[in-house]
């Protein structure tokens, strides 16, 4: 089991994975292979999408 429990699912993690253009590498050498800077566009990425849902609720 791992260490750390993650807040996004594998299914968001990789949806934005595939947006960002890093997915490829998720498949073939898994998360652990992921540059720090794209790991950081993808909680960029799923910042943005929180957001646009959050608005989208409220409205």
């Amino acid at each position: 089991m791992s260490r750390h429990r993650s807040i996004m699912s594998e299914n968001l993690k990789s949806e934005l994975a595939k947006e960002i253009g890093v997915y490829d590498i998720v498949e073939r050498e898994g998360w652990g292979s992921v540059t720090s800077r794209d790991c950081g566009n993808i909680v960029t990425a799923a910042i943005k999408y929180a957001e646009k849902a959050y608005e989208d609720e409220k409205q």
